[in-house]
């Protein structure tokens, strides 16, 4: 029997299911965007538009670095799913223990190498010289906060992985209080500039990961440790750096490509990052459902690919598409009649060029918004059922969409292929993933019906652990 702690995603409704679960998830992400706008926001307007430059022109290089922590913890949370869709809870402990033992490992050795390399990395970026200080003492502190991003992307995917979306929502809501009042209080009362914005994000992030971890291990029955559990294991290893590093490469090797793009907007000048900065914050904010569709298909996939449940898959894919679909044409409207009013929560009215700018960039990508709906479900649907490596080459996708756009279009057309190179990466993605999909899925069912008959006949448990973790 399921404890009513968790939420069994293999029966029952499935567009009340994708629904329930993906709300709690939408607005824990609007409130962790809120981490990122609210430092925007309080940086434009009391620091200027050369420091909303600083945080902006870091954009590519921190999406590239904590994409990376984001995808790894979201890799190892699908063999938790899988194996609570299985009821196997076992094997889901000494997975969420090997788990953790591996993201302190991974912590550690990237704070290490990024805060070393983030200098010469703006530099290569070219990094106008008038921001460039700015934004190293911005970045600097945001990849000292590496371990708090791996505490609480763990924590609370493994919390998602049992069908628990509210938890991480909670904590959430209460550290975005913490983020807000340590932005005021770093920037304006202890005048630490940027970097104070950086200081109260991974404060609050910290906080958060915190408050799950102790959350998760004492709320959560099913992950009481027997003394058995608390073990290395070689192959437990194996399986999550096999389903975590992809993953976090495919954010990776996206984020490359973003990096290729900013260092063409660098070289447009500081108003062109101003204008990309807050137009990016608008819309990340603005695509955040599409987001937690994602990572409920992810969850959703995995647990239904455990119970075996292939046909239930297809239809989440279905309905969490209508959702988003909806979603983008009511997205598409708020911007062309609001972009120009919600950028003033970044820069003052009198910027008028900027704002117009903020508008463009919004618009034309928000007229896009569904070929990103459908780039989101199927690639994190594809890595839920198990195949994180075969997702990699979506990314790869994107990062040549938007290599092209910043090596041969932006220095041809400027700002206006800005705006475009997201759109075209996400069409670019598409064109991968949708028979990508079912590729695979295709595939794992072969799979699962051989090794069904291979597992009746030899009763082999390496056999019925391949059914949902190999590629």
């Amino acid at each position: 029997m399921r404890s009513n702690e968790v939420k069994d995603l293999t029966q029952g409704n499935v567009f009340k299911l994708i629904l329930g679960f993906s709300v709690p998830l939408l607005l824990g992400m609007l409130f962790q965007q809120l981490y990122s706008m609210v430092d925007t926001i309080i940086v434009g307007k009391y620091l200027g538009v050369s420091a909303l430059a600083e945080v902006g022109s870091t954009g590519s290089i921190n999406f590239m670095i904590i994409g990376f922590c984001m995808g790894v913890c979201n890799g190892f949370a699908i063999p938790v799913a899988q194996k609570f869709g299985a009821n196997n809870y076992k094997k889901l402990r000494k997975y969420v223990f090997n788990s953790a033992v591996l993201a302190a490992i991974f912590s550690i050795v990237m704070t290490m190498i990024v805060c070393v390399l983030c200098r010469s990395i703006l530099e290569w970026m070219n990094t106008p010289s008038d921001i460039i200080d700015g934004a190293y003492s911005y970045i600097f502190v945001i990849f000292l906060g590496i371990p708090a991003t791996y505490l609480y992307n763990l924590s609370s995917g493994i919390i998602r992985s049992l069908g628990d979306s509210k938890t991480p929502l909670m904590f959430l809501i209460m550290s975005s209080i913490i983020n807000i009042v340590l932005d005021l209080v770093f920037i304006i009362v202890f005048k630490m500039g940027v970097a104070g914005a950086a200081w109260a994000t991974i404060i609050a992030q910290a906080v958060a990961g915190i408050w799950c971890t102790i959350f998760m291990m004492k709320k959560y029955k099913i992950l009481k440790f027997e003394k058995d559990e608390l073990k290395l294991n070689g192959h437990y290893i194996s399986r999550l750096c096999y389903m975590g590093i992809p993953m976090g490469l495919q954010y990776s090797i996206t984020a490359i490509g973003s990096v290729i793009l900013q260092t063409a907007v660098n070289g447009l000048g500081s108003l062109v990052v101003a204008a990309v900065t807050a137009s990016s914050k608008i819309s990340m904010f603005l695509c955040c459902p599409f987001d937690a569709l994602g990572s409920t298909m992810a969850t959703y996939a995995g647990q239904n690919v455990g119970a075996k449940k292939l046909s239930r898959i297809s239809e989440g894919i279905k309905k969490s598409l209508l959702i988003g679909s909806v979603y983008s044409i009511i997205a598409l409207v708020v911007s062309i009649f609001f972009g120009e009013t919600i950028a003033l929560l970044f820069v003052n009215a009198g910027e008028t060029e900027l704002l117009l700018m903020v508008k463009q960039c919004l618009v034309t990508s928000a007229a896009f918004f569904i070929p990103l709906c459908i780039v989101n479900v199927v690639r994190f649907t594809i890595q839920g059922m198990g195949y994180s490596t075969f997702a990699i080459f979506a990314g790869i996708c994107e990062m040549i969409a938007r290599a092209l756009c910043g090596f041969i279009l932006v220095p041809m057309f400027g700002f206006t292929a800005v705006c475009f190179a997201s759109p075209i990466a996400w069409i670019f993605a598409d064109a991968f993933l949708l028979p990508g999909y079912k590729n695979v899925s295709n595939k794992l069912k072969k799979k699962i019906e051989i090794s069904e008959i291979d597992y009746k006949n030899n009763k082999d448990e390496k056999i019925e652990e391949s059914i949902t973790l190999i590629d």
